[in-house]
Formats: structure tokens, sequence, C-alpha cells
């Protein structure tokens, strides 16, 4: 994520899809994206996900069926996203946002192979060994905490 810029995309539309699962987001470069609940749950910018460093990312399981509770604008520059398992700790910047759009292909069968390599399962069961329940926001980097997205 390289940070917003004057060549920036920047979104003339988003809309949740909540019978699909799917976000849609159309830039004004023209482009235009359909990106799964589910991809934008294990790609979550939050340092719950990704870590505070390389390496330290936590592989998300059982999110197949997650969906997105609620969007909430965040300035003039992100949205800040509920989704059902209760997370809402990641800031989703435009930029992040189009990132994932152009690169949504190699970002998902990184994934998958992650998944397959931890012997985990996209499918939410009681019986998947790195499926834990939702914990609450501890991230104190900003945009989440107790109260989820400011």
């Amino acid at each position: 994520m390289s940070g917003l810029t004057p060549e920036t995309p920047i979104p003339t539309e988003i809309k949740l899809h909540q019978q699909s699962r799917l976000l849609e987001i159309a830039f004004s470069s023209g482009e235009r994206f359909s990106l799964p609940f589910e991809f934008l749950r294990v790609y979550s910018p939050s340092a719950e996900v990704r870590g505070h460093g390389p390496g330290q990312e936590t592989l998300q399981v059982g999110k197949k069926n997650i969906d997105i509770a609620k969007i909430d604008p965040v300035g003039q520059y992100a949205v800040c996203l509920t989704f059902s398992d209760g997370h809402d700790s990641g800031i989703y910047s435009w930029d992040y946002f189009y990132e994932l759009g152009r690169h949504q292909e190699a970002y998902w069968k990184a994934y998958l192979i992650r998944m397959e390599e931890a012997g985990a399962a996209r499918e939410p069961k009681a019986d998947n060994p790195l499926s834990l329940p939702p914990a609450a926001p501890t991230c104190g980097s900003g945009g989440c905490g107790s109260g989820g997205c400011h």
C-alpha cells in the first residue's frame, strides 16, 4: 500500500451485494472490481490480520460465509468494514481497495496455497483446528479498539 497520491484512482461508486457476498467498487480510472467479502476479510489491513511487521501475519480461516454487517466512511480516504464475525479494525483506504482489485487473482491464489499448507479450511467448522472464535479488537494503532473504526 503506497498511500494516496494525486494519481490514486478514487472510488466513484461502492455497492454491497449481500446475497452474492460481493463488494463492487468503481474507480475514477474506469476500472470496476467485484471483491468477495471473504477475500476482503482475509486481506483485512488490520494489525490483527497483517501483524505489526513482516512475517507476523495471521492466517484467517473459516471465513467462507462471512458477511459485511456495516460500512462506515473514514474521512475522505477510506471506509471501515464491520464483518459478521465482529472484526471491525481494518481501515480500507482507496489505494488499498485498488491494490486488492488489481491483484485479486494472485492474492487469492497465494491465500489458498497458505491454507493448504496449514491444513486449514475456508469453511467455518468446529473441527477446523485453526478456526478460533473472534477476538475483540486489541490494536492500538488507530482506527480500531473498543469502539471499532472512528
